[in-house]
């Protein structure tokens, strides 16, 4: 193929000038595409989004644009297959790693087309009673949320082109302001090829959506105060952006998703044998291998109680020996590649440090070959269990992201040791749990909630109905606090507040009536 992918900004497909930078097949290095961003005005592209895009979004109801999403949903799942090809070619994706990705991207364009529903033929939201501001009727108050008049700008990450893109702006879009797109180059092209597919089905107006491939370049050098930026990647990219002066000059809104050392805890009934026991295996092994680790979501370190914890080295050691690990194209393969040689040299650089407190359980095999792929040129990491039992006092389990398929077994001794090890990760996307124990739920629940976006509880009569530990799901919140970013994303039509700006109106009855005509409730956010 070796083509360059165009960009799409002020209505129009523009190539960037140069050679661009090469996006790889992760399997056999072959190159695919290139990307590039340069001679691309991204102020410029900013101002007809704003003007135009953004304009035309509003002019609309909430309804109307519901029924944009579930058009552009219609649209994405007629071509799954070309993008399951995208994702096999360039990220290294297993049947099931497109999958997640693909088929979670039009979950969640379903879920806001139908959610938007709720907010009918209103453009903007009311917020609560009126607040008496006198001693007789004639002069009130009354909150109200109205969409941005500005854009949308993500920043994404590699592991999830489809699902990152279409999780941000369903509700962007609902909400009525429009999108600028920098999808992470590696794994650039299903992104540009959805948003080619949408822009072709002319269900958007023009200006609601951009996607620029390639470098940023001076991207936040345009943004203004009525615009959100969203970023998912690095803990380290992240305090860059927060910190771009003109980010902070004009208090920019910016959202975050940063690594996050997530933890799987077992409870003291989770003892070999139990439903706990073994539903924690499953998902311990599922989460390793999905992607190949390579989710922001995915289970890093394992806390058990120290009775059981090598028993469950040894169970989720015996999953893994049998996963084929190789060629996604060959017959009976679990587990991909990561999707480039650098992500493979970082990977190999954490799991590098996380064996100074660790011993190995499975993998770091100096003689592991993948399936039908030449470790010269391929990205393959083979699946790694750890072990450490130095609790609190280990130097990198709790800090260091392998964004692998790498996991570490960390022993405690009661609740208040549980707790202190969760607490430890300095804020994680995601908890989960498997214990029925209705004492120990009750002390660690509470305890780790305030550094937890999501925790995710799983006992024998969940069993195995619940939705995982790593997968988002539209209508509950993905975000975290701390080393996880800070940040709020879905959560159902909560995520529609990020792209409102709540402000408050005081005078006569009259005035405020008015205003109301075209507002919907802002408690149906939190329904």
């Amino acid at each position: 193929m070796d083509v360059k992918l165009r960009n799409y900004v002020y209505g129009q497909w523009v190539e960037g000038a140069g050679e661009g930078v090469a996006l790889t097949d992760p399997c056999t290095g072959e190159t695919l595409a290139r990307v590039s961003s340069e001679g691309i005005d991204v102020g410029r592209a900013l101002a007809h989004a704003r003007q135009t895009g953004g304009a035309a979004l509003r002019a609309l109801t909430y309804e109307a644009r519901a029924a944009m999403l579930a058009a552009i949903a219609e649209v994405l799942a007629a071509k799954r297959a070309e993008y399951f090809e995208i994702s096999l070619r360039n990220s290294g994706a297993t049947e099931a790693d497109a999958g997640f990705d693909v088929d979670g991207a039009i979950f969640t364009l379903k879920s806001y087309a139908r959610a938007g529903k709720a907010l009918g033929a209103a453009r903007h939201l009311k917020e609560g009673a009126r607040v008496a501001l006198a001693k007789s009727e004639a002069f009130q108050g009354q909150h109200f949320l109205r969409p941005l008049t500005g854009a949308a700008v993500f920043i994404n990450a590699f592991n999830f082109p489809a699902w990152g893109l279409w999780e941000k702006a369903a509700p962007a879009l609902l909400a009525g302001v429009p999108v600028l797109a920098k999808p992470a180059t590696p794994t650039a092209w299903l992104a540009q090829r959805m948003v080619e597919d949408v822009v072709a089905a002319g269900i958007l107006p023009e200006g609601a959506m951009s996607i620029v491939c390639g470098g940023a370049r001076d991207l936040l050098d345009h943004v203004t105060e009525c615009d959100v930026v969203s970023f998912t990647g690095s803990a380290d990219t992240a305090a860059r952006l927060r910190t771009h002066p003109n980010v902070v000059a004009r208090s920019v809104r910016l959202n975050v998703e940063a690594d996050s050392v997530n933890a799987a805890i077992l409870g003291p009934d989770a003892v070999s044998g139990s439903a706990e026991f073994e539903l924690a295996v499953k998902e311990i092994v599922r989460e390793m291998t999905i992607k190949a680790g390579q989710k922001c979501t995915a289970i890093r370190r394992i806390l058990a109680p120290a009775g059981i914890a090598r028993a469950l080295g040894e169970a989720v050691a015996g999953k893994l020996a049998a996963c084929k690990v190789g060629n996604p194209r060959s017959e009976g393969v679990r587990v991909g590649p990561l999707v480039s040689r650098a992500q493979q040299a970082a990977a190999f650089e954490g799991l590098a440090k996380l064996r100074e407190d660790c011993e190995v359980v499975f993998g770091a095999d100096p003689a592991f070959a993948p399936v039908d792929a030449d470790p010269a040129v391929s990205a393959f990491v083979q699946p790694t269990l750890l072990y450490c039992d130095k609790g609190l006092g280990a130097r990198h389990v709790h800090d260091v992201e392998v964004f692998g398929p790498v996991a570490t077994i960390v022993p405690y001794v009661g609740t208040a040791e549980a707790i202190a090890l969760a607490r430890r990760g300095g804020g994680s996307l995601v908890a989960s749990v498997y214990s029925g124990n209705a004492e120990f739920l009750a002390e660690l629940v509470p305890a780790i909630a305030e550094l937890h976006g999501r925790i995710l509880v799983v006992d024998a009569a969940v069993g195995a109905q619940h939705t995982g530990h790593g997968n988002v799901m539209p209508n509950c919140l993905h975000g975290g606090p701390g080393r996880a970013g800070g940040g709020e994303e879905l959560g159902g039509l909560r995520a529609l507040a990020l792209y409102h700006r709540r402000h408050v109106v005081q005078g006569g009855p009259a005035l405020l009536d008015a205003l109301e005509r075209e507002a919907a409730d802002a408690a149906l956010l939190g329904a």
